[in-house]
């Protein structure tokens, strides 16, 4: 039986349709109604929830000027890490009032925890689940605070190699979680395609039993939706209103519109995966008359010889299978046929 979990009521894995989850981050950009208007935006376009970060630039990194407190390269580059987090961060008077929008709309709502202090916080607004951090995987005592408040635990697995995976989930698991979901993911902003390598979904699933999912920062939604059919159960996208107005994460993240429509797709490819099966469908079962079959192709008289000449194998489909060609080749004909009869056996001795 394959594994579920279960947040907020929503049964995740085991064949459901995939849990979909918006994430927020700073594209809120300092600005409380765009952070409200972003779980609105998720709500219509039909995800299943929002996910917050909790967090303050003093509780994730200290203020420093050293070399390696500055970003080197990519999306961030040269930003210092104090100024970045102090930027991006979900001020956490505004938590409550998020966690009373996602109530009010029927989406639900939680986030990630980036230290003990956060994990209390989160407690006392009944946050419904966690996610663990891909930067966070190796942080075993986090994982075991997380875990002691016994809620599901979402864990993504960027940068981390098999061996500290395996870590996350024994700590996870020995500090009281039953409920565990491991993330794909390439912690890379933009992740390229080809760096993907979407088959490690279902190999996480497989080595720890776990539900697997993907948590995307690709651009677009071609990866996410190609995750489904390699087993995620859960995608994770960045939510922007609008990338033009910029944020850390805006030039990854999708639009509302692209995010209903990723929504539509998933749901599309989940139900094309199925199961195994060789039965028609009954889609499908109008077309049978177009496979080939035995006809008569030309005019052919009572005793005379069935030929290649005048029996051939043609659409459409209401004559003996051509598989039975060879056996009726050198045989006369019972009576007349017309050309475009199709053949049967009481037209033949």
């Amino acid at each position: 039986m394959r594994p579920t979990i279960e947040i907020a009521g929503r049964r995740i894995g085991g064949g459901n349709a995939p849990y979909v989850i918006a994430e927020l981050s700073g594209n809120h950009n300092g600005n409380i109604d765009c952070a409200l208007r972003l779980i609105q935006a998720a709500k219509e376009a039909c995800v299943d929830a929002v996910k917050l970060q909790t967090y303050t630039a003093d509780t994730i990194t200290i203020d420093h000027d050293g070399p390696e407190f500055l970003v080197k390269g990519g999306l961030w580059g040269g930003r210092k890490l104090y100024d970045l987090y102090r930027e991006a961060h979900t001020p956490w008077e505004w938590h409550e009032a998020l966690f009373a929008k996602g109530r009010e709309l029927g989406i639900t709502v939680f986030s990630t925890p980036f230290d003990s202090t956060a994990v209390d916080f989160l407690e006392d607004l009944g946050a419904p689940a966690y996610k663990i951090a891909s930067f966070e995987v190796v942080d075993l005592p986090l994982i075991r605070r997380v875990a002691a408040t016994r809620r599901p635990i979402i864990m993504s697995t960027g940068l981390a190699d098999f061996a500290e995976i395996a870590e996350a989930v024994d700590a996870a698991r020995e500090a009281g979680c039953s409920e565990l979901a491991l993330l794909h993911c390439v912690s890379a902003y933009p992740a390229p395609p080809e760096d993907m390598n979407l088959k490690t979904i279902s190999h996480l699933a497989s080595a720890f039993d776990v539900v697997t999912g993907l948590s995307d920062h690709t651009l677009g939604t071609v990866v996410a939706t190609t995750a489904i059919g390699a087993g995620a159960a859960i995608i994770e996208k960045h939510v922007t209103l609008r990338r033009a107005e910029g944020g850390p994460d805006a030039a990854f993240s999708l639009e509302p519109h692209e995010l209903e429509r990723f929504v539509k797709e998933a749901r599309i490819a989940h139900s094309a995966l199925g199961q195994a099966s060789y039965a028609r469908e009954p889609s499908e079962r109008d077309s049978l008359v177009f496979r080939r079959s035995l006809y008569a192709v030309s005019d052919i008289a009572a005793g005379e010889v069935l030929t290649t000449r005048n029996v051939r194998s043609i659409r459409p489909g209401y004559g003996l299978p051509p598989k039975m060609l060879p056996d009726l080749l050198g045989r006369r004909a019972a009576r007349e046929i017309r050309r475009g009869t199709p053949l049967s056996l009481d037209l033949i001795r």
